[in-house]
């Protein structure tokens, strides 16, 4: 059996970071826009908005490290759930279980590099240009 997942997009929101009551445990959401691969009928380039989980030192990582716009990567695997909303009905979500998250742009704010320093960018500054143009929300 196999369950990948691969995704490069860009955040829709700042990760927001909780820990477990019990265990203390880290876990960071944060919603992924991923643009599909064809125009709509209108000419316009349409994206869906893909739920990320991430667990333990890659959540905190996650949150001290990505804004909303910045452009990631991915690895992880689809996981179904369902819940009962506040009215009583069912409801399923589909959330990726993110393994591993690699930033493929700079931070836009370099004093708050939190001590990782350009380590984990995958292109330098004169290798990639992030218009605010370019992010589709």
């Amino acid at each position: 059996m196999l369950n990948k997942v691969i995704l490069i997009g860009r955040l829709a929101q700042d990760p927001e970071l909780r820990y477990t009551p019990v265990e203390g445990v880290a876990v960071a959401n944060f919603t992924l826009a991923v643009n599909r691969p064809f125009l709509n009928q209108k000419g316009e380039r349409e994206a869906d908005f893909i739920r990320i989980v991430t667990w333990r030192k890659l959540a905190e990582v996650c949150a001290n490290n990505l804004v909303k716009g910045r452009l990631v990567s991915v690895e992880g695997r689809l996981q179904i759930r369902s819940y009962d909303d506040r009215e009583g009905i069912r409801r399923v979500a589909a959330d990726v279980v993110a393994d591993n998250v690699f930033f493929l742009d700079k931070r836009r704010d370099s004093a708050a590099s939190g001590g990782l320093g350009g380590s984990l960018d995958a292109f330098s500054e004169d290798d990639l240009e992030v218009k605010d143009e370019d992010v589709p929300f």
